[in-house]
């Protein structure tokens, strides 16, 4: 080995010595010169001689992003009382700290549905270890993704929209080559993201009451449709879901005439369903090709619901969790965190709320009863973005001072929060006017043909949703259209409200109609 090289010093390597950096390839040279590099590397070890190292300064960095995320506006403090009746779901001081729309995603299970949600808001909604090690949806996933329009009139308009996560700055400087313009933000979306497990029906039910429109997600490796595929179409035409865009997924997967010929079977499938006339967008949700489009199509074709910010606050729970960490100190256990979606009004922080049902017990003679509980909220979160107030629309995070222990594991998921004694009465019985489905979804009987909806038979359980709740119904009554239903667990709902179907078939429930509540028995709370 050449005097000159062994002289270098090498410059990779952190507060190390010569010895923690020999290259193997140095040992294959000759005997005399191993041994020249081995008594040199333990002179250099015994003396400890430290050699400089470069690195890439991760602080420049974060200075730099921090930089940027000033120039462009940063994320600006909620005023403390704005007057709510000149608010609307697009004004700065909401879209830029919390989603105004949610938006589902449903279609059969392994169609990338959460690998949509990855795409456009960068979150990994599947989070749960047995989720996965299946890499399937179990529980409901949540993405918060802000889109935003790029200002610049040279830049062609199928590629200025882009959507980040929803902690960034409200202008974020462009990343289309040549163009010194920011970005303007347009929609702010949360995504409910859904199991396409048939299994998992009803936790897509609960996830579709919350929901303002619908990406519905068809693989284009596989023919159409898929069981699940028309099972979540009837549930959101049942929920009256009048916006929904198709994206036909894994087009990398397959040539141009199999993906000509598979969009053909998708324009037949939705043929008179609420989905005929939907834009069909091809993608790769894994490669992120077409996500720009995507965007586009959500920000043209789905219109930002109109929300009350005046009416009685309301908020429907479908996730809650104990966020305390094993063996923390009494003093620092902070209460439930309830997440949901708000229906109308507005929380703010400070208010006083009351849970129905709340805690459900039975009395010594079997009774049931309920007795709602009564907080105060501390704080309002949208993703990692904290809030003074929150209005209708995207997934809220509301931390009270309510028992960890009554939260843990979604034990509240089902429950409504409101303003205190300002919530709808608790039903135990209800009477119904009930439509069924003509044929059952996602089931296929001997011949590949579906099997028909029976009737409604007296004594015959069912599984309703009503809201997020999801609970067994005995038949008692049946004549005609109406129905009276006797419910497992009480349900705080109003009449008028719509609720979904399901009955048991083959081990798993199945959507067969769905109904309306007209009236029913209700259940007085206890109160202290």
């Amino acid at each position: 080995m050449s005097d000159d090289l062994q002289s270098q010093e090498p410059t990779i390597i952190i507060n190390g010595t010569l010895n923690d950096v020999q290259e193997p390839e140095y040992y294959d040279q000759d005997d005399s010169e191993n041994e020249d590099v081995n008594n040199q590397a333990e002179e250099e070890t015994s003396a400890k001689k430290t050699v400089s190292f470069a690195v890439i300064d991760e602080v420049d960095e974060e200075e730099k992003r921090k930089k940027e995320f000033e120039e462009g506006g940063g994320l600006p403090e909620q005023p403390e009382n704005p007057d709510f009746s000149k608010l609307t779901p697009l004004s700065p001081e909401i879209i830029n700290r919390q989603a105004t729309i949610n938006i589902g995603t449903i279609g059969h299970v392994a169609h990338g549905k959460s690998t949509v949600v990855k795409a456009i808001s960068g979150v990994q909604t599947v989070r749960f270890k047995d989720e996965l090690e299946r890499n399937i949806t179990i529980k409901l996933g949540y993405a918060n993704a802000k889109i935003y329009k790029l200002d610049d009139p040279n830049v062609d308009e199928t590629t200025s929209y882009r959507s980040f996560p929803s902690g960034r700055e409200i202008h974020p400087k462009s990343e289309v080559p040549g163009s010194d313009a920011r970005y303007n933000l347009v929609r702010h979306v949360s995504f409910v993201d859904c199991p396409g497990h048939d299994i998992l029906m009803s936790t897509m039910l609960s996830g579709a009451a919350v929901m303002d429109a619908a990406l519905l997600l068809i693989a284009g490796n596989e023919s159409c449709p898929q069981p699940q595929t028309s099972e979540h179409l009837a549930a959101i035409e049942i929920m009256k879901l009048k916006h929904v865009i198709i994206l036909q997924n894994k087009v990398d997967l397959m040539r141009e005439e199999s993906a000509l010929e598979h969009q053909k079977s998708i324009l037949k499938f939705i043929r008179g369903t609420i989905a005929d006339g939907a834009p069909i967008v091809p993608i790769s949700a894994q490669l992120k090709y077409n996500i720009d489009a995507v965007n586009e199509f959500i920000v043209k074709t789905i219109p930002v619901p109109v929300r009350d910010f005046s009416a009685s606050p309301r908020l429907i729970v479908i996730r809650s969790f104990d966020v305390n960490k094993p063996g923390a100190e009494i003093d620092d256990l902070k209460g439930g965190v309830a997440g949901g979606s708000i229906l109308t009004g507005v929380f703010k922080l400070g208010d006083e709320i009351e849970i129905r049902p709340g805690i459900v017990t039975k009395d010594d003679n079997g009774k049931i009863q309920c007795k709602p509980i009564f907080s105060k909220i501390v704080s309002l979160f949208a993703e990692h973005n904290d809030l003074k107030y929150a209005v209708p629309g995207g997934l809220i995070g509301v931390g009270t001072k309510v028992d960890p222990t009554l939260c843990r594991a979604d034990r509240l998921v089902g429950q409504v929060v409101g303003a205190k004694g300002q919530l709808p009465s608790v039903y135990t019985d209800i009477e119904i006017n009930y439509f069924l489905l003509r044929r059952l979804l996602g089931v296929k009987t001997e011949g590949q043909k579906q099997a028909k909806v029976r009737k409604l038979e007296a004594n015959e359980v069912l599984m309703v949703n009503i809201g997020s709740t999801a609970t067994g119904a005995r038949v008692v009554a049946v004549k005609a259209d109406m129905a009276r239903l006797q419910l497992t667990a009480p349900a705080c709902t109003e009449i008028n409200e719509k609720i979904a179907l399901s009955r048991r078939i083959e081990k798993h429930w199945r959507l067969i109609g769905w109904a309306t509540i007209k009236k029913g028995t209700t259940l007085e709370p206890i109160v202290d």
